[in-house]
């Protein structure tokens, strides 16, 4: 967790915010330091079954969230998270973060930063069983596209008058 991060946690009735603590501390260090040969330690922090979700993808078991994460290394320049904040409570939290990235394609010299939360279930051995992430896409990224970009600009506008 970095310097910055804010937290808020309310702990559950059955003595396990130690061991939630643990598991989210863990979590937040693999994404904060992820590289792409760490994507494997995924089947240590997750439930074979747990599910993903995002503005992209919907699947189900470590193997296929794996998918996910290598397609994101082979699709974006340097992308790293940074974590601003949690919120905890029971078997569950949601990490605050900001997600940067350079395009490979398009204008790959700006470093871009997307905004989001992730919604994290455990189960009762610290695993990830539910990952749900939500940020904008029209907004966080499509805007910045070259002529979709555009169109999205004036279609916010539009909606805004």
């Amino acid at each position: 967790m970095n310097a910055t991060s804010s937290e808020v946690t309310a702990g559950s009735s059955d003595g396990s915010t130690a061991d939630l603590d643990a598991a989210v501390r863990e979590l937040t260090r693999f994404y904060e330091q992820l590289a792409e040969a760490d994507l494997p330690r995924l089947h240590a922090l997750y439930a074979p079954d747990a599910r993903f979700k995002d503005p992209f993808n919907e699947v189900q078991g470590v193997a296929a969230i794996e998918g996910i994460f290598r397609h994101m290394f082979v699709s974006l320049e340097r992308p790293r998270f940074v974590v601003t904040g949690q919120v905890r409570q029971g078997g569950q939290c949601f990490l605050l973060w900001d997600f940067h990235f350079r395009f490979r394609r398009f204008d790959t010299r700006t470093e871009q930063r997307v905004r989001g939360t992730s919604h994290i279930v455990f189960d009762a051995q610290g695993r990830v069983t539910l990952h749900r992430d939500y940020w904008d896409a029209a907004e966080e990224l499509y805007e910045k596209l070259p002529v979709v970009g555009g169109l999205m600009r004036w279609l916010k506008r539009r909606a805004n008058q």
